[in-house]
């Protein structure tokens, strides 16, 4: 087994401390609605997401993500502001399209939290962002980042695949897997839903994460198209719930 494939492991970790086990992304909402009650509901609602909903845009910005971080690091390495100027620019740009893609505030706060949370732990392990690069400028611990500056999740995703080597492939399909076992996790807690049974969801969801990530990596985000209109609605109804168990 190569180092590679053990930092990955260590990248889609439940131990990860990004936060992530705080989410729902709307799944909440639909539980409550009675529109996922089953294991059955929720393989079809997995499903949708990984093939039509914004997840697939944000799989796809991870190549070009990592592409201008990596750009980034060899210009400060290199001693060349200009063509670092440059590829943090494009950085900044893209990670704002998708940040601006999401609908609902929580959504974005989350995406905010989970990067900066991400982006500390790589600083912390030797890993800090090029010299340029947007940093969060809200107190640790912000309950709502928004517009505090800094990077967003598939951003700082991005980022821990420069620094731990990871091939594009692979680091599209650890952050389908990622999301789909967070959406499990969740569920075990809402629809109910058994840890055998959420086990063998993600089982055999595998090939279609595998044929999606494939696709994805070779794809242009901007030229993909979200039909996750259920998604979105779900987490914009996310605040109006009597009582939630999660942020989002």
């Amino acid at each position: 087994m190569s180092a590679a494939q053990l930092r990955l492991f260590q990248l889609v970790s439940p131990a990860l401390p990004v936060g992530a086990f705080s989410y729902s992304e709307g799944l909440e909402v639909l539980v409550q609605a009675g529109r996922i009650t089953t294991p059955e509901a929720l393989e079809v609602w997995l499903r949708a997401e990984l093939e039509r909903g914004a997840l697939g845009v944000e799989a796809a910005a991870l190549v070009p993500l990592a592409a201008a971080l990596g750009r980034a690091r060899s210009a400060v390495e290199a001693s060349q502001p200009e063509d670092g100027a440059a590829a943090l620019a494009e950085l900044q740009e893209l990670d704002g399209w998708l940040l601006a893609a999401r609908e609902s505030a929580e959504l974005r706060a989350q995406q905010r939290q989970m990067g900066q949370s991400l982006l500390r732990l790589l600083s912390d392990l030797g890993w800090p962002l090029p010299a340029g690069a947007p940093v969060d400028s809200a107190p640790a611990g912000s309950p709502n980042p928004i517009g505090a500056g800094g990077l967003a999740w598939p951003a700082a995703w991005a980022w821990a695949g420069v620094c731990l080597d990871l091939p594009p492939a692979d680091l599209v399909e650890a952050y389908l897997y990622g999301w789909v076992a967070n959406q499990i996790s969740a569920a075990v807690r809402l629809v109910p839903l058994g840890p055998t049974q959420g086990q063998r969801l993600q089982l055999a969801l595998a090939p279609l994460l595998a044929e999606r990530a494939n696709a994805l990596a070779a794809s242009d985000p901007r030229r993909l198209w979200s039909g996750g209109v259920g998604a979105g609605l779900a987490q914009l109804s996310h605040r109006e719930l009597y009582s939630r168990l999660f942020r989002s």
